[in-house]
């Protein structure tokens, strides 16, 4: 793994549980980690229910947009993680792929994507505390 450890989370629109996720360890990993995210399949925009649940949160996700997956992407990460988009996503050797089910907010109201926002924040504060160690007790 680099010295800064890359990560990049794939769903298949990249317009929810990818956002929420990268923005959960853009705010909670600071310079400490790579963040990217993308999708098999990108929407047209990200998740309005999405930007809200964040924003409740006082994370800001409105200026993000979906993103093309790419093998590039892929190849240079140390992790990559999964939320539902099957076998689109490339596989290379010295990448450590994690598959986190996780119900797809799509078309769902914010009362609905808030537990799916919560799951994602745990997972996130977990994987930061395991790739950012020194991370563990400030996220605590």
């Amino acid at each position: 793994m680099s010295v800064t450890p890359s990560v990049l989370f794939v769903c298949v629109h990249n317009a929810g549980r990818s956002q929420m996720a990268a923005g959960f360890l853009t705010h909670l990993g600071g310079d400490s980690v790579e963040v990217r995210s993308a999708g098999s399949a990108p929407a047209e925009s990200i998740n309005s229910a999405a930007v809200e649940a964040m924003a409740e949160l006082g994370i800001d996700i409105s200026a993000q947009s979906p993103k093309i997956l790419t093998p590039d992407a892929v190849e240079t990460s140390d992790v990559v993680i999964t939320m539902g988009c099957g076998d689109a996503c490339p596989v290379f050797p010295g990448v450590s792929y994690r598959d986190w089910a996780l119900p797809d907010p799509a078309g769902k109201g914010v009362d609905a994507v808030r537990p799916i926002r919560d799951e994602i924040k745990s997972r996130v504060e977990d994987l930061l505390a395991e790739l950012v160690p020194a991370h563990a007790e400030s996220v605590r």
